[in-house]
């Protein structure tokens, strides 16, 4: 069952209640009466190895195509006679 945080409204006094899903939230504090409101709680979330835009990349090179090498242009050969 979740477990939901409540602040109250005219203490400031936080406070976890186990409620279903499906009830509604509460709006008074159960033991006071004071009124009260739900607060929303950040969720934790853990990133494990080495990350997934690394191997999972969806573009066209992926990490594990090699780059195309450029085809090497010849260089003329000299032999030794100057043009003039």
């Amino acid at each position: 069952m979740p477990t939901y945080v409540y602040k109250g409204l005219e203490s400031g006094e936080y406070f976890e209640v186990e409620q279903s899903i499906h009830d509604e939230p509460l709006e008074r504090h159960p033991k006071t009466g004071e009124p009260v409101k739900r607060v929303i709680q950040p969720v934790g979330v853990i990133f494990k190895g080495s990350g997934w835009y690394v191997k999972d990349s969806s573009s066209s090179n992926s990490a594990s195509e090699k780059p195309k090498e450029k085809p090497k242009e010849k260089k003329p050969e000299s032999g030794g006679a100057a043009a003039d």
